[in-house]
């Protein structure tokens, strides 16, 4: 059974997830592709999610915790030395 473990604001985050997972051996599935070209051109948001099998959650979820800080430190890294940065925290 697969769980969602990540729900990025884009496409593309999601992908990059779940690219990270899978460089650790995690099989994932990433949902949401058709819901977000459905609305087109609009910057669309929380409509993709990356999903692991049940056994997988634990890695997972720690992994993402990594994944989000390391991305919270890197742009409180980037505000601090070029001012603010554009863009939101990651989900």
């Amino acid at each position: 059974m697969l769980k969602t473990v990540f729900r990025a604001n884009d496409i593309v985050e999601a992908h990059i997830v779940a690219g990270m997972l899978q460089a650790e051996g995690i099989k994932t599935f990433v949902g949401g592709h058709y819901l977000q070209g459905a609305v087109g051109d609009l910057a669309v948001q929380g409509f993709a999610d990356v999903q692991v099998l049940e056994s997988d959650v634990g890695v997972a979820r720690s992994l993402i915790t990594e994944y989000e800080a390391s991305a919270e430190q890197e742009q409180n890294s980037a505000s601090q030395t070029s001012g603010p940065v554009d863009g939101n925290l990651l989900a």
